[in-house]
C-alpha cells in the first residue's frame, strides 16, 4: 500500500510541477509562436528585393518617415479643424445654435433641436457633412430637420426647407471666402 501511496505522491509532484513549467515557459513560447504566425509576413511578389527600393515603396504608401523629413521647415500638411476655413465658417454662422455633435476628422456637424422663443412647438436641427475640404458649393451638405409638437409625445419630423439650406450654404460659403482671404495676407 505505501508504494501505491509514494507512486501517486510522485504522480502529483510531477503533475505540478509540469504545470509550473506550462506556465511558466510554455506559454511565453507559445504566445511568440502564435503571434509569429499569423500571418505578418511579406508577400515577396509585391515589395522589392532591395532594401532601398523597399524603403521607397514604404514611403510613397505613407508606412514610414525619413528623419530628415521632420527637420525640414514648412513641409508638414496640417489638418487642424483651426485651418479649416469651411468648418470655421460653418461654426460660426449657425453658434447661435446647441451643438450636439462635431467631429472634424469624420467632416460632420450635428445640432441640437433648437427652438426661439416665439413658437415652442417648433424647433429646427441642422446637420452640416464636409464632402471636401475646397471652398465650393458642392463641398458641403446640408440638411434641415423640423420638429413640430402638439404633445410631448406627439412630435412630427420632417426634413427639407430647401431655402434655409440655400440661405446656410451662401453664408457658410461666404465667410470661408472671408477667412481664406485673411489667410493668405498673413502669409
Amino acid at each position: 500500500m505505501q508504494y501505491m501511496s509514494d507512486i501517486f505522491n510522485k504522480y502529483c509532484y510531477f503533475t505540478m510541477s509540469l504545470k509550473k513549467f506550462i506556465n511558466l515557459s510554455f506559454l511565453p513560447i507559445f504566445l511568440l509562436f502564435l503571434i509569429t504566425s499569423c500571418g505578418l509576413g511579406v508577400d515577396t511578389r509585391k515589395y522589392p528585393a532591395n532594401p532601398k527600393e523597399k524603403v521607397k515603396k514604404n514611403l510613397e504608401e505613407g508606412r514610414g518617415f525619413r528623419l530628415m523629413d521632420v527637420a525640414k521647415k514648412g513641409s508638414t500638411n496640417y489638418e487642424f479643424a483651426s485651418s479649416n476655413e469651411l468648418l470655421r465658417a460653418s461654426l460660426d454662422t449657425i453658434d447661435f445654435m446647441p451643438l450636439s455633435s462635431v467631429n472634424y476628422s469624420g467632416g460632420i456637424i450635428i445640432t441640437d433641436w433648437y427652438s426661439n422663443n416665439q413658437d415652442t412647438n417648433e424647433s429646427i436641427k441642422i446637420s452640416i457633412r464636409f464632402l471636401t475640404n475646397e471652398i465650393r458649393s458642392d463641398a458641403l451638405d446640408i440638411k434641415v430637420f423640423k420638429k413640430i409638437c402638439k404633445t410631448n409625445l406627439n412630435c412630427k419630423t420632417s426634413e427639407g426647407y430647401d431655402e434655409l439650406v440655400t440661405e446656410l450654404k451662401g453664408k457658410i460659403l461666404k465667410t470661408a471666402k472671408i477667412y481664406e482671404a485673411q489667410k493668405k495676407e498673413k502669409k
